[in-house]
């Protein structure tokens, strides 16, 4: 049996045909590509605005920007998630608060972050921004998130990086918090090889998020070209940034995004057959999908009970690597990386939850290219480990 990779992206000839009209036309920088992809984008979500990014990362720095985060400012994020979600607070020159995760859901643990808030305000401390993180696909607690947000007056920005298409409640992830950020990289559900997408329905906001990811101009470079004035050139009268999606990358991401929902369905599918399938494993815990949300399980993530099995989290992907079958860690525990764990001090015990998730968690492929024979491989394979 071939190899079975951990994620893959499955592009065809649509985008392949698509995306030659750029290439013909010579409009190969931000243009109408993009522009249809990011209408495709806020319609299926249902929000007002969308702006496609380099990346999400860039995304999320263009969120915090346009809502004035800035030195001086506290920001809250979970413990475990992608090193961009706290790096992003960095960059803006504020100080990231670490909250656990929820062991269940792997999500923002919203009982602790409740309990950080209130730690902070008697303190006279103020957050500014909150980053719940629909990690794998599935939604944080928004109500509860959004209630908080009202009562202690911070700013909600959701890191939706792996949650294109999944929903809580009926509403779909990106049109909860003040800002969704979104990711197209190759691991995602669909990609446009790098690139991101921010949305809003805030007109102020988007306004902002416009201008910004084009170098702070009052002017855009489609209008500009699209001109009959030559010598129209814009103002900058804020400090930008370029983080301007290419038309090429448009282009992919609007014929990938027609797909989103047959390839959320189908992986929805394959997550129910592993469950089925691997429920007979104690020492394996299958992802958790609580009312009311709609995992899109851009990874399907276990978590290893090391009571119940004898071998480590590490040797266990390595006899699976072993047998042709990729597998990742979960994601990491922000707090025990070296620069967070030198610069702000912090023991891997201060966060024990994300050290758990980090130290023995398991991401198994399931992505769009995958056959019935590569889950019973998986299958078989971790049904020989004890």
């Amino acid at each position: 049996m071939a190899y079975i990779n951990i994620a893959e992206p499955c592009l065809g000839e649509e985008e392949w045909n698509y995306v030659k009209e750029p290439i013909s036309t010579g409009w190969l920088t931000q243009g109408p590509k993009v522009k249809e992809f990011e209408n495709k984008f806020a319609a299926m979500h249902n929000v007002n605005y969308a702006y496609a990014t380099t990346s999400c990362t860039t995304a999320l720095h263009l969120a915090l920007t346009a809502l004035g985060v800035t030195k001086g400012d506290y920001v809250i994020v979970p413990s475990f998630t992608w090193i961009a979600t706290v790096n992003v607070v960095e960059y803006c020159g504020a100080t990231p608060i670490f909250c656990d995760n929820d062991i269940s859901t792997y999500n923002i643990d919203v009982e602790k972050l409740e309990l950080i808030l209130e730690e902070l305000y008697k303190n006279g401390k103020t957050v500014k921004a909150v980053i719940p993180v629909h990690l794998f696909g599935l939604v944080a607690d928004m109500y509860r998130i959004l209630s908080l947000s009202k009562k202690y007056g911070f700013a909600v920005v959701e890191d939706a990086a792996c949650a294109a298409g999944a929903m809580y409640d009926g509403k779909y992830a990106g049109s909860f918090g003040d800002i969704g950020c979104f990711s197209f990289h190759p691991r995602k559900v669909i990609t446009t090889g790098e690139g991101g997408m921010c949305t809003t329905n805030d007109d102020v906001l988007a306004e902002r998020l416009a201008c910004l990811r084009s170098h702070g101009a009052t002017v855009s470079e489609e209008q500009r070209h699209r001109s009959n004035s030559p010598y129209l050139m814009p103002d900058f009268n804020v400090l930008g940034f370029n983080y301007r999606m290419s038309d090429l990358q448009g282009a992919v991401g609007s014929v990938q995004i027609d797909k989103l929902g047959r390839f959320i369905n189908e992986r929805r599918k394959w997550a129910e057959y592993y469950n089925h399938r691997l429920s007979g494993l104690d020492w394996l815990i299958t992802p958790l999908e609580p009312i009311p949300c709609r995992h899109s399980y851009q990874a399907y993530v276990c978590r290893i009970d090391t009571t119940k099995v004898d071998m480590r989290r590490d040797d266990i992907m390595q006899k699976m690597q072993e047998a042709g079958i990729g597998t990742r860690a979960g994601t990491h525990a922000v707090h025990e990386l070296g620069y967070y764990k030198k610069k702000y001090n912090i023991s891997k015990h201060d966060y024990p939850v994300a050290a758990e998730l980090y130290a023995n968690t398991i991401s198994l492929p399931l992505h769009n290219n995958m056959s019935q024979a590569d889950y019973d491989y998986v299958i078989e394979i971790l049904s020989g480990i004890n």
